[in-house]
């Protein structure tokens, strides 16, 4: 399988900067780098991108997540491995990246609060980012069929 022409953030050398920026500024939140990458990796198996899947499986294994809890992301909700904070981190993913499949408040405020509780401002905000720039992670490799595999930088 081959994509269907180079990754565009490596096209317009800029892009890659500003996600490279982004990326740094997640990683200096304090948010905890495997809640970053359960969400990372719920949010690519919603808009199936194996690119993205792959490469946050291999992220949670590196940060020594265990086979149970990096197979069952995909059913968080009936499996016993995860922490509130990190079941509260799920429903956030979930809920940003399904924007369109909600006719209320894309974000309810007792969600909100319910996340809030369990992150501080600097982890909160990497946290919405991480789900934004996921998204965007995704919908670029989908648009240009990356495979999975594909590693980068």
């Amino acid at each position: 399988m081959q994509a269907r022409m180079t990754n565009p953030a490596y096209v317009l050398p800029g892009a890659l900067k500003g996600i490279g920026t982004l990326l740094q500024a997640i990683g200096e939140s304090g948010l905890d780098r495997e809640v970053a990458e359960l969400v990372g990796l719920r949010v690519s198996q919603i808009n199936g991108c194996g690119a993205c899947v792959h490469g946050h499986v291999d992220n949670l294994r590196k940060a020594g997540a265990s086979e149970e809890r990096i197979a069952s992301v995909a059913a968080w909700r009936h499996a016993p491995f995860y922490s509130d904070a990190e079941r509260t981190a799920l429903t956030l993913a979930e809920t940003v990246t399904r924007l369109a499949d909600r006719s209320e408040e894309a974000v309810p405020d007792g969600l909100w609060d319910e996340v809030a509780d369990h992150f501080d401002e600097r982890e909160l905000s990497a946290l919405i980012l991480t789900v934004s720039l996921t998204n965007l992670f995704n919908r670029v490799n989908t648009t240009i069929k990356e495979p999975a595999g594909t590693t980068w930088g």
